[in-house]
């Protein structure tokens, strides 16, 4: 298998990074995939689910302990002819700035640093090499990011609507201000606005021999690659499909603005990403908006329609509150503006009602 078709992706074992993982072996990729521990129960169940792809060569996980460590990903990233970076602590139950803020920082550091290494490298062996009439480049040609519209919107008092030009300039000195109060979502949101912000600074003072994207999903939810362990491994942001399909008391909504984006499209930009280094190169893109903003009362309304055998589980709540027809956007609020990605890439995004109805059907194997 050619090595110049080969990507890496951290945090292979993560929900959003497993759907990845799954969309570029679609596009005949070979995928190298790095987790914390191989021996991990969520690194076993990667391992068996994707075995014939071990078997043939074209899927394969390495172990990087800890991503914030200088030269942590030196033996991963060779080879590779793109890289999408998604590992970070996605944690919102916790207080620990320097844990969530650090190690996404500086894990997004330590692997660039190991990128431009590599690259470096790589231009070397093949400035030595003869070349044929045509030989195809091997090198390192693209870094995608996974960032987060945390990095782009904020609270504003007026409607709004948010742009790729945008940046979240409220997280880091909340963060801040609170001192050891900080906790949850705006420790997430000031870790990806940093983050990205380094990633940024550092591409432009390194200036490396590959391009760069970064990708800002809304609150991402939809159906995992494979039906987890048990209902307690659903990843949290999707796991209020679960909770409202199981009869649960309805959660507190996301804290993304109530947009969401299916976890599918997420990994479909992020593969488009890698294979169009030509468009994608210094670009940031928004991933879903436009709509798809939603509630857990508009997944039970979703679900006891497509289920009516399950509406003596599903609890009924206000059929309609809390949500708009069509799960638009409120007018007199702020929305994100996702036409850029839609121009570029030619497709919409997965609706709100089938994300919700195709991770149902997953979970129904519970």
């Amino acid at each position: 298998m050619a090595s110049h078709r080969r990507v890496l992706i951290t945090g292979a074992n993560g929900y959003i990074a497993l759907q990845t993982v799954a969309r570029y072996l679609q596009a005949g990729w070979v995928v190298r995939g790095t987790v914390r521990d191989l021996e991990s129960p969520s690194t076993r169940q990667v391992a068996a689910y994707f075995a014939s792809e071990q078997e043939a060569g074209t899927f394969s996980l390495v172990a990087v302990p800890d991503i914030k460590a200088p030269g942590a990903f030196d033996e991963a990233v060779k080879d590779v002819r793109s890289i999408a970076h998604l590992a970070t602590p996605v944690v919102f139950d916790s207080g620990d700035v320097e844990y969530i803020v650090g190690t996404a920082v500086q894990g997004c550091l330590s692997i660039l640093e190991s990128a431009l290494k590599a690259a470096r490298e790589g231009s070397d062996k093949a400035e030595k090499e003869e070349q044929g009439e045509k030989a195809e480049r091997q090198g390192l040609e693209s870094f995608v990011l996974m960032s987060s519209t945390s990095a782009v919107r904020m609270n504003v008092p007026d409607p709004k609507t948010f742009t790729e030009k945008d940046w979240n300039t409220q997280a880091e000195t909340a963060v801040k201000e609170a001192g050891d109060k900080a906790f949850g979502h705006v420790i997430y949101a000031a870790s990806k606005v940093a983050s990205e912000r380094a990633f940024w600074r550092w591409m432009e003072e390194k200036k490396p021999p590959f391009v760069a994207t970064a990708l800002c999903p809304c609150w991402v939810a939809g159906p995992p690659l494979f039906l987890p362990s048990s209902p307690e491994d659903i990843a949290e942001t999707t796991a209020f499909i679960w909770k409202v399909f199981s009869g649960q008391d309805f959660p507190a909504g996301p804290a993304g603005h109530g947009t969401h984006v299916d976890v599918r499209d997420v990994a479909r930009m992020t593969e488009w990403a890698s294979s169009h280094p030509e468009v994608a190169g210094g670009e940031r893109y928004i991933v879903g908006g436009n709509g798809n903003v939603g509630v857990p009362q508009a997944a039970a309304d979703i679900l006891r329609e497509a289920y009516p055998e399950k509406r003596d589980i599903i609890q009924k709540g206000t059929p309609g509150e809390g949500y708009r027809p069509g799960y638009v956007v409120d007018p007199q609020g702020a929305k994100t503006d996702s036409s850029k990605a839609i121009k570029a890439t030619g497709k919409d995004w997965i609706s709100y009602s089938n994300m919700v109805l195709d991770a149902a059907r997953l979970f129904e194997g519970f």
